[in-house]
């Protein structure tokens, strides 16, 4: 099958006309992508900072002021609530008026002072079980950073031992590629992925329903233009779209959110194009088959949207989900890009490590394409 530029670029001409005429896909494609990134990146975070905290001692020492001490210090404790009474533990949690309580019992500094191991309790609200975790862990380290700064005396919290005698070999722990752990620095270079995912295949799919519901498929099917020249012409405006897309998401995720971008822009645009080829080539599929705009934007979101946000890694790690979902996640695109943008953005991989990812998304992007000229049809029905 022969190409011809001059028909291949006269198509484009005529889908960039129709473009500028729709104000509809117009906002798809410039306004959309800015404001999820903004909305997204704003909403979603998996830090958990300023615990509400409650504070019963019944010990009133000074090593138990210490230890709250030691919580403040901690940065991720804010005491809101100072309690009188056990009975007063259970009202709190159940309004949600604070996330954790930490009780400091009777003799608590008299264990210390003989030797004994001390015990506190940390009580946390486990109706958002991911949080209770990570508080859980952050007492345990408040704790067993005081007692190490007591030496020899130590104290327990939520059944861990905390302190005791020093050991002769300390661990020393260092976290590569997002060293302040803020989780906006892995969900902004995902966001990307998952939103030009969405984007692409919602903009190309009115394309071909466009012309079936303006009668001006007749038009075209009376013209030499090929299948494929039809096809690979309109998708050129969108590509030159989402490459603009990406790069706009990739300036604010650095210049709005401070994301770190440590490897190769050119990388990152070589593999956004093959991404994008295969969603628009997918957006294009779909409005083939179904030949209705409205039809078609539905579909459209159907297929993108829930496999991108939550089977592509991006909100739930792959490795926790059921084996039969794991088998399915390989089937989503946005998977390999996800692992393209994070890569590049924190660690400045190059192709040598993401070449798996650059084959599976070369050919996603030939299936979409393939598949969107196999299901058009120029002659009328």
């Amino acid at each position: 099958m022969t190409v011809s530029a001059r028909r291949l670029l006269a198509i484009a001409r005529k889908e960039v006309r129709q473009l500028s005429r729709d104000t509809r896909s117009l906002l798809l494609a410039f306004l959309l992508p800015v404001l999820l990134l903004i909305l997204f990146g704003y909403a979603i975070s998996w830090d958990v900072r300023d615990v509400r905290t409650g504070v019963l001692d019944q010990d009133h020492s000074a090593a138990g002021r210490e230890l709250l001490d030691a919580f403040r210090a901690s940065g991720y404790f804010s005491i809101t609530a100072v309690l009188e009474d056990p009975g007063e533990i259970r009202p709190l949690l159940d309004r949600g008026t604070v996330q954790a309580v930490l009780v400091i019992p009777p003799g608590f500094a008299a264990d210390l002072g003989a030797g004994r191991t001390a015990r506190v309790q940390a009580l946390v609200d486990g109706s958002d079980a991911n949080t209770a975790t990570i508080v859980l862990g952050y007492a345990r380290g408040a704790v067993a950073s005081w007692s190490a700064r007591r030496g020899a005396d130590g104290a327990v919290v939520g059944g861990a031992v905390a302190g005791g005698p020093r050991p002769p070999l300390v661990a020393e722990t260092r976290v590569w590629f997002n060293e302040e752990l803020e989780s906006k620095n892995m969900i902004v270079p995902g966001l990307v992925a998952v939103i030009m995912m969405i984007v692409a295949a919602m903009l190309t799919s009115l394309t071909l329903a466009r012309e079936w519901e303006r009668g001006t498929m007749e038009q075209l099917a009376a013209t030499p233009v090929t299948r494929l020249e039809v096809v690979v012409g309109k998708l050129l405006p969108y590509l030159v779209i989402g490459l603009a897309d990406v790069a706009v998401s990739t300036a604010l995720g650095v210049w709005l959110f401070g994301v770190p971008l440590r490897g190769s822009l050119l990388l990152l645009a070589a593999l956004s194009l093959l991404f994008l080829l295969g969603a628009l080539g997918l957006g294009m599929f779909i409005s083939a088959i179904t030949r209705s705009q409205i039809l078609a934007t539905q579909a459209a979101m159907i297929a993108t949207f829930l496999p991108a946000f939550l089977l592509s890694g991006f909100m739930f790690a792959i490795a926790v989900m059921p084996p039969a979902l794991r088998l399915v996640t390989y089937l989503v695109p946005a998977r390999y890009f996800l692992v393209v943008t994070r890569g590049i953005f924190l660690k400045g991989v190059g192709l040598g490590v993401l070449e798996t990812q650059a084959l599976l998304m070369l050919a996603f992007a030939v299936a979409g394409v393939g598949l969107a000229v196999a299901s058009f049809k120029k002659e009328l029905a």
